[in-house]
C-alpha cells in the first residue's frame, strides 16, 4: 500500500492521478488536512485519511499499513518546517513503512540563498538518519513559475531581474508522473535523485524565446537588487514574497539550479516539456487577451 500525503495539493494531487493509472484504487491511500477536500478520490475507491504534520497525533493512523509513504514538503510559513517533516518521518518509520519518499528540490543546500533549499537539505539529512530506504526527488524549478518570475513584461516590454543564471525549468506534471513511476518501480532510485528537464535556461535566454514566440522584441536587463525589490513591492508584491523571490534569483546566479539529468526523460519514456513549449503557450495566451 502506498500512502500519499498532501493529496489535494497541486503536485501530489497530480501524482495520485498518475498513480491511479498504474494501480488499483484500493492500493492507494491519500492523506490531507481536510478529508472533505478529497471526496472526489474517495468516490473512486481511494481511502482518504486525515494527516497534518503540525498535529503529530494524526500521523500514526494516517500511515498505518503503509509499504511506502510519499511525503510532500510543507509550505507552512513562520514555523520550523524541518521539525514538521521530522514528525512525519518519525511517524512513518514507527508505522513500519518500508520506504520513504519526499518532494525535494534541485539545489537543496544548507548554504543556499533560496530558503526552501535549506529546508530540503535539512529534511534530506533527517531521511538519511531515518534507518529505512529513502528517495528524495529533487525536482527542477517548476516551469509554470517562469512566466511570473519574468515580471510584468506584458506592460513594460522589459524582463528586469535582479540576478540571472541557468535554471532547469521543469514541468510540475512531468515531475508528478515521474513520481508515480518511481512509486511503482521494482527498483526505485535511492537517496538524492535529481529530476529535471534536459536544458538549463537563463532569464536572458527565456526572454529571447518569449520574444520569438510573441513576434516582437522584449528587452532583458539585470537591475540593481534594491531597485528590483522596490519595484516589486511598488507593483503590489508583499515585501516577504519579494525577498523570498530574490533568494531564487540569487541561487540561480550562483548556479544552484544549473544541473540537468536525463533520468526524468528515462522515467517518462519521452522528452519532458521544454521552456520553448511553455513560453509558446504563454505567448499564445498573451496574444489572445484583449488589448486595453
Amino acid at each position: 500500500m502506498i500512502v500519499i500525503t498532501g493529496a489535494t495539493g497541486a503536485l501530489n494531487g497530480a501524482t495520485v492521478e498518475h498513480l491511479l493509472r498504474r494501480l488499483p484504487a484500493d492500493q492507494v491511500v491519500v492523506t490531507t488536512r481536510d478529508p472533505q477536500a478529497a471526496g472526489h478520490l474517495e468516490q473512486r475507491g481511494v481511502e482518504v485519511r486525515r494527516a497534518d504534520y503540525a498535529d503529530a497525533a494524526s500521523l500514526p493512523a494516517a500511515f498505518e499499513g503503509a509499504d511506502q509513504v510519499f511525503l510532500v514538503s510543507s509550505n507552512a510559513q513562520g514555523v520550523d518546517v524541518p521539525a514538521l517533516h521530522a514528525a512525519a518521518i518519525d511517524a512513518a518509520v514507527a508505522a513500519g513503512a518500508g520506504r520513504l519518499l519526499y518532494t525535494s528540490h534541485q539545489g537543496a543546500d544548507a548554504a543556499s540563498p533560496f530558503a526552501p533549499a535549506r529546508t530540503h537539505a535539512a529534511t534530506e539529512q533527517l531521511l538519511e538518519a531515518s534507518g529505512v530506504p529513502w528517495t528524495s526527488l529533487r525536482n527542477g524549478f517548476y516551469l509554470h513559475s517562469l512566466a511570473w518570475l519574468l515580471g510584468p513584461w506584458r506592460e513594460t516590454g522589459v524582463v528586469a531581474v535582479p540576478a540571472d543564471g541557468p535554471v532547469s525549468w521543469t514541468s510540475r506534471d512531468d515531475e508528478a508522473e515521474a513520481a508515480a513511476v518511481v512509486l511503482t518501480s521494482a527498483t526505485p532510485p535511492e537517496g538524492r535523485t535529481t529530476l529535471t528537464a534536459r536544458d538549463a535556461v537563463t532569464f536572458a535566454e527565456a526572454t529571447a524565446l518569449l520574444s520569438e514566440a510573441l513576434g516582437r522584441p522584449l528587452e532583458h536587463v539585470v537591475v540593481d537588487r534594491d531597485e528590483w525589490l522596490a519595484g516589486a513591492i511598488a507593483g503590489g508584491m508583499p515585501e516577504g514574497a519579494a525577498r523570498f523571490n530574490l533568494g531564487m534569483y540569487d541561487a540561480a546566479a550562483a548556479g544552484l539550479f544549473a544541473g540537468t539529468d536525463p533520468l526524468l526523460a528515462d522515467l517518462l519514456g519521452r522528452e519532458p516539456r521544454t521552456v520553448r513549449e511553455e513560453l509558446a503557450a504563454v505567448a499564445g495566451a498573451a496574444q489572445d487577451q484583449p488589448s486595453r
